[in-house]
Parts: structure tokens; C-alpha cells; sequence
């Protein structure tokens, strides 16, 4: 596998080998020890989402039991976007996004303490992910999608489709200090 460095540092983009010839295509989606060798940390939940085109689903993390999320899509295509929420970051408030699809095979590593939303570009689309933390639905928080000061330049995924705790979230620059992790110097 091949591991490309995005803007945001800990935000990985992963390249599988994929080794495909007349009858489709095998890849390996996960070995546990490459993936601790590479220096991910462990996954505890694997969780797979069905959705169609135009649904825009975050931007979310958790404040209880942080989630990082090894992101990928098994039938169609997302526009996936990783928001750095850590208060005191040197990237705080930056964004970086990415095209998954069952084509490109491509799988995206975003780190606890970061926003993680995705938009369906497919007819269809299943997504899946890795958790290193189990999900807690009482500490979810949610930042809004088009937030004009993070200024994410999604692509144009057709009449968008949004749940009402996506629609009502919050602007990052309105979310109290509290409800923001801690960005940790390594």
C-alpha cells in the first residue's frame, strides 16, 4: 500500500494494491499488521453505510471516546472531507478532501480530533469505516457543512439531502471551547 501525506498532518490518503485482470479485480481492504507497522492505531468498530446521491452526511466527531475513522467506498463515489477541529492546532479550521470511490479503491485515515463529513457523488454509494473507538452518540457534535470560514469547495453532488442535525449545526467559529478537542503536540 502506498501512504500519501495530505495538507493536514495525521490526515492520510491510502493507495491499496489492487491487482486486477479479465475476471474483476482482489484487494486486500485491511491486514492489521501492516496497518500498526504504518503506525495506525487499532480499529474496534467497522460500520457500512448505504446512501444516494446527494446526501451530505457530517461534518462530525465526538468529544467521548474520539474516533479516528480508516474511510472507503465499496460501490460508487464520495467527494470525503477531513476538517481539523483541535483548538490550538497549527491547521485548526483547514480542510482537505478527497474522491473515494470503488474504482480509484482509495481509503482515507482521518484522526480523532478532526471533523469528518463525506457528499455522494454516485447514483448510489456504500461507505465503509474503521473506528478506533466505539460510537457515543450523547458527545456527537456537528459543524456545519458549508461553513463560509472553513470554505470547503465541494463538488457539485445534485440537490443535496441533509439530516436535521446537519442542517442545524453549528458554524466552528460558534462552537464553545468545550464542545472542541485538544490539539496535542507530538
Amino acid at each position: 500500500m502506498k501512504l500519501i501525506e495530505t495538507n493536514l498532518p495525521g490526515v492520510i490518503l491510502i493507495e491499496p494494491r489492487v491487482f486486477g485482470d479479465e475476471r474483476g479485480f482482489f484487494q486486500e481492504t485491511y491486514r492489521k499488521s501492516q496497518y500498526i507497522e504504518a503506525g495506525f492505531p487499532e480499529f474496534v468498530q467497522d460500520n457500512h453505510s448505504r446512501s444516494r446521491k446527494g446526501v451530505l452526511r457530517g461534518l462530525h466527531y465526538q468529544l467521548v471516546q474520539p474516533q479516528g475513522k480508516l474511510v472507503s467506498v465499496t460501490r460508487g463515489a464520495v467527494f470525503d472531507v477531513a476538517v481539523d477541529v483541535r483548538k490550538g492546532s497549527p491547521t485548526f479550521g483547514e480542510w482537505t478532501g478527497h474522491i473515494l470511490s470503488d474504482e480509484n479503491h482509495h481509503q482515507l485515515y482521518v484522526p480523532s480530533g478532526f471533523a469528518h463529513g463525506f457528499c455522494v457523488l454516485s447514483d448510489e454509494v456504500d461507505f465503509t469505516y474503521k473506528c478506533t473507538d466505539y460510537y457515543h452518540a450523547e458527545s456527537e457534535q456537528a459543524i456545519l457543512w458549508n461553513d463560509l470560514d472553513i470554505g470547503i469547495q465541494w463538488p457539485d453532488c445534485g440537490e443535496l439531502t441533509l439530516s436535521a442535525k446537519d442542517q442545524a449545526a453549528n458554524r466552528l467559529g460558534e462552537m464553545s471551547e468545550e464542545k472542541l478537542p485538544v490539539y496535542a503536540a507530538k
